[in-house]
């Protein structure tokens, strides 16, 4: 059966003679429009999730803000030492946009990729050990929070802008390969200016790269406002003669449909600049309180208007995809998960000596590590012949 709520519609499966029922797929307007520079179409409106997808979407982005909560406090009791840069307010657009990538497809991004790598495949375990130095992160705690890596997921990037040049480069090899696979090429409105960026628009247009040059407007750089620092602040038309699009970066289902339809166009077109318009709840980095260049009214109002966890629950009330008992469960589970990871990533140890001059190459041609010490030579070796496994 078929029921209007709102501006959305479910449909309904009846259990237990009609006495139970939960809807098995629902149907959104996205809430804000699509804004489109030099496309003759954009994305659909509408956009379709069964519950299953919804669930998994709305689990996800609670895990990446429970995951960064715990970041944060760990960074507070100094476990996590060196920089740190929270995702808490963006979570829709990484899990939009996972939620539309396929198994081919590529991401790389800046420092701000705890959530990417946590959906890139690593455990929550695996990215707050990273995050803490310790051997069971994701790099053996070799990079920390701004050095992550997993199949297809290229980076947290530390140079800013510099992911955006090596994402046209993994779009070059998913042509040169002929697999079939994008990259999604994610920095910042901070880093929107570097003349990289630019560079790399255009050799991607010239070659027809399957690259989707993505900048999160969270509103704010390093303490300075997107209004301050950009002349053009409309980012998805600074391509130029390259296509654009502006999502709704707050609106996990927008963000969905408009990576589905970017990465139909770049297979057929080539690239496309996307500007998903977000927030950071928190400052640029821990040590930006991030209320020195924005008032605390500011982000209050964010969250309780506009939050993408909270407003993507709703929805999923209203149209009974989900019952509070559902979302209580997800809850539960992931603190769950969270707490349980992040007491193992304080007790857990750090890499012996002798394996830090593992993999440091893949395909290691001289056998020797240089400049490590003064007087001497270290030999490379492996992570099976350093660590007793």
């Amino acid at each position: 059966m078929m029921q209007n709520i709102s501006r959305n519609t479910s449909k309904l499966l009846w259990r237990n003679a009609g006495i139970k029922n939960y809807a098995t797929e629902a149907t959104f307007e996205v809430n804000r429009p699509y804004k489109l520079h030099r496309l003759d179409s954009g994305p659909s409106t509408t956009v379709s999730v069964t519950r299953d997808e919804a669930l998994d979407m709305y689990r996800k982005m609670q895990s990446i803000r429970r995951l960064e909560t715990s970041a944060g406090n760990l960074y507070k009791e100094k476990i996590v030492r060196g920089f740190c840069h929270l995702y808490s307010g963006q979570e829709a657009v990484a899990v939009g946009m996972k939620a539309s990538m396929r198994e081919q497809d590529n991401i790389i991004s800046a420092y701000r990729v705890h959530g990417w790598t946590h959906l890139m495949g690593v455990s929550v375990a695996g990215v707050l050990s990273e995050l803490t130095g310790k051997k069971g992160g994701c790099a053996r705690g070799k990079g920390g929070s701004m050095h992550m890596y997993s199949k297809n997921f290229y980076g947290g990037n530390g140079i800013v802008g510099a992911q955006v040049p090596l994402g046209a480069g993994v779009a070059f090899a998913c042509k040169y390969k002929n697999n079939g696979g994008v990259c999604l090429s994610l920095y910042g409105d901070g880093a929107s200016n570097q003349g990289q960026v630019f560079e790399a628009y255009n050799m991607a247009y010239l070659w027809k790269l399957p690259c989707i040059f993505i900048c999160e407007n969270n509103g704010y750089g390093m303490g300075t406002s997107a209004e301050r620092s950009s002349s053009n602040t409309e980012y998805y038309k600074r391509g130029d003669v390259l296509p654009g699009l502006w999502i709704d970066g707050m609106d996990v289902l927008a963000v969905k449909e408009g990576t589905r339809f970017a990465i139909d166009y770049v297979l057929k077109n080539g690239p496309i600049v996307i500007e998903a318009a977000t927030y950071r709840y928190s400052g640029h980095s821990m040590s930006d309180p991030g209320t020195s260049y924005r008032s605390r009214d500011e982000i209050q109002e964010v969250r309780q208007k506009r939050d993408p966890i909270t407003s993507f629950k709703e929805r999923m009330l209203e149209t009974g995809l989900a019952t509070e008992a559902d979302i209580k469960k997800i809850d539960s589970e992931v603190k769950k998960e969270v707490d349980a990871a992040t007491a193992l990533a304080k007790s857990d140890t750090e890499i012996p000596v002798s394996e830090l001059t593992c993999d440091i190459y893949s395909m290691n041609q001289e056998g020797d590590v240089h400049g490590l010490t003064p007087d001497k030579k270290l030999k490379h070796t492996t992570l099976k012949t350093a660590v007793n496994l």
